[in-house]
C-alpha cells in the first residue's frame, strides 16, 4: 500500500493515450519510401542513431523526429533522395501531428476514481504545442490540476516540479510506461513510482538493470493503481 501521497503525476504518451504506435507506423512508411535506396533495417538503425545524436539539440516529439528523419534520408541516400520524397516525409509528420487522441483502456475510469482524492497532474516531455493540443483533444484535461511539459525527464526536472508543487518527495507518486523517464528519476528523489508497461517501448527509454526499490511497483493495467492506494 502506498500511503501519504498528495500528488499523482501521470505520464501522457503511452500511459494516457497511444503514441509510440504512431511513430512505428511512420517509420514503416519511411522504410518503404527509401526502399529504392537502402534496406529497411539500415533505415531504422540509422534513424535511431540520428535521433540519439540530435536529442540534446532538438529534444523530443514529432517535430524533432521528422527533422531527424529528413537528415537520415539525405545522409543514407548520399543526397540522392528527391524533393518529392522529402515532401512526403514532411506530410507524414503533419499526419502524425493530427492523429486522433486514442485513450488507453481504463484511463477515464482510473482518473475519475482518483480525482478529488488526490491532486492529479500530467508530467510529460516533448513538444509543448503538440502535447497541449493532444491534451485538449483528449477530453480529460479538466481532470488535471496542473500540466508539466518537460524538455527531458531527469532528476533535475522532477526536483524543480516538486519545488513548484511545494510537496516533499514522499508525497509524490509518478505513474508511467517508461522506466528511464517516469520511474528512475522520481525514485532517485525519494518519491514513489508505478510502472504501467505499454505494448511497445522506444529503445531510448529502456533500461538494462532490474529495479529493486520498496517504493517501486508494477501493474499490468492502469486501473490496478487503485488497489495500491488507500
Amino acid at each position: 500500500m502506498i500511503e501519504g501521497i498528495q500528488v499523482i503525476g501521470f505520464d501522457a504518451d503511452d500511459t494516457l493515450w497511444v503514441n509510440e504506435t504512431y511513430f512505428l507506423e511512420t517509420e514503416q512508411k519511411l522504410r518503404l519510401l527509401l526502399s529504392p535506396y537502402v534496406d529497411g533495417e539500415t533505415v531504422s538503425a540509422e534513424l535511431f542513431r540520428t535521433e540519439s545524436h540530435n536529442m540534446p539539440l532538438y529534444g523530443y516529439g514529432v517535430r524533432a523526429y521528422i527533422l531527424s528523419v529528413l537528415e537520415t534520408a539525405i545522409r543514407i541516400t548520399e543526397g540522392k533522395v528527391p524533393a518529392s520524397i522529402l515532401n512526403q516525409i514532411i506530410s507524414l509528420g503533419k499526419e502524425q501531428l493530427t492523429k486522433p487522441v486514442e485513450l488507453l483502456d481504463g484511463v477515464e475510469e482510473t482518473l475519475n476514481a482518483l480525482v478529488g482524492r488526490y491532486c492529479l497532474i500530467v508530467v510529460t516531455k516533448g513538444d509543448l504545442l503538440d502535447q497541449e493540443q493532444k491534451l485538449r483533444r483528449s477530453g480529460i484535461e479538466h481532470l488535471f490540476h496542473h500540466v508539466e511539459v518537460m524538455s527531458d525527464k531527469t532528476d533535475r526536472e522532477y526536483r524543480s516540479l516538486l519545488k513548484h508543487l511545494d510537496i516533499r518527495p514522499e508525497e509524490f507518486l509518478m505513474i508511467g510506461n517508461s522506466l528511464r523517464s517516469d520511474i528512475l528519476p522520481p525514485l532517485a528523489l525519494g518519491s514513489y513510482a508505478v510502472h504501467v508497461p505499454y505494448q511497445t517501448t522506444w529503445a531510448h527509454e529502456m533500461v538494462d538493470e532490474p529495479i529493486v526499490d520498496a517504493r517501486f511497483h508494477t501493474v499490468d493495467l492502469l486501473w490496478e493503481v487503485i488497489s495500491l492506494l488507500p
